[in-house]
């Protein structure tokens, strides 16, 4: 008999009861553990013999023992027996269990416990959800969204996006900053005067129409002149700058709080900071999603409430 033939026809219930059959090495035996008449084990054994070709018990009187290949086919039901039992526990699994992957896009240095609790409960509640995070510049993040390359995004967005759906995620206060090796750091007599002219270190999209104009328009409301030297899109690499001493910068004070601490980094008035700038939780409303990724966002949106 062919290999695909066998497999389309071998009937397990055969060889369920053949798996009987050999541990009690009795017909009648294992009637009685099968709750069968003996003539219908008998039959299913015959059958099984019919099937396979082969003979699998060599009767010696009222006694009988199996074959070679009897031994054989008993050891494989028995390893099929055990590969048929992990049904159960893969039916006893949650039903609404919730496996995928779920792709963030997300602008460098977002500081909020909030988020961080947030991933750490979904975690537990669903492990085996495979989350990626990826940091990217606010337009990159907009960009991916609009061709649904990723599941949502965390980002500056000053105005709606087609397609998109927000909400608001977090609100930055920006205050002006300078780092160590500055003039200015250290001073308590600093007044918003005396930055008129100091150079800038500055957002790639701090401009008019840019992710960050609020900046720029404080900044031309107050006349100030100073040069922009230096300059970057990453929040990382400005603070970096800032740092250095290359101008004054605006950073968000709580994200920068440690380094203020630290003695990296010096507040320069105004005191309460010059403008809030919004992070939000963005979407695309026409993207398919796996169970995954809309059980995320669903639960993410739960927090903002």
């Amino acid at each position: 008999m062919s290999e695909r033939l066998l497999n389309d026809r071998l009937d397990w219930n055969l060889l369920r009861t053949f798996r009987v059959i050999g541990q009690e090495l009795s017909i009648s035996r294992a009637a009685a553990r099968l709750h069968l008449t003996q003539p219908a084990v008998s039959q299913a054994l015959k059958r099984l013999e019919e099937q396979l070709g082969r003979q699998l018990i060599a009767r010696r009187g009222p006694r009988f023992a199996l074959t070679e290949v009897g031994e054989q086919i008993f050891h494989l039901a028995g390893e099929i027996y055990g590969q048929m039992s992990q049904v159960s526990s893969v039916l006893d699994e949650p039903v609404d269990e919730v496996i995928g992957k779920v792709r963030i896009l997300i602008i460098s240095r977002v500081s909020c416990d909030r988020f961080d609790s947030f991933l750490a409960g979904f975690h537990r509640q669903h492990p085996r959800v495979d989350v990626e995070i990826d940091v990217m510049r606010s337009t990159d993040i907009v960009a991916a969204l609009q061709e649904k390359t990723a599941t949502l995004g965390l980002s500056l967005n000053r105005r709606p996006q087609p397609r998109l759906e927000q909400r608001l995620f977090l609100r930055q206060r920006y205050g002006f900053f300078c780092g160590k090796h500055h003039a200015l750091f250290g001073k308590q007599d600093v007044a918003e005067g005396d930055l008129q002219r100091e150079n800038f270190v500055s957002f790639a999209s701090d401009q008019i129409g840019g992710m960050l104009s609020p900046l720029t328009i404080f900044r031309d409301q107050q006349g100030f002149s100073g040069r922009i030297v230096a300059s970057s899109p990453s929040l990382e690499e400005v603070r970096r700058l800032v740092v250095a001493g290359f101008g004054i910068g605006c950073l968000p004070a709580h994200v920068v709080a440690a380094d203020v601490e630290a003695g990296l980094l010096w507040p320069l008035p105004p005191r309460e900071g010059i403008a809030d700038v919004d992070i939000h939780l963005l979407w695309n409303r026409e993207q398919r999603m796996s169970r995954a990724e809309a059980v995320f966002l669903e639960s993410l949106q739960a927090t903002l409430v």
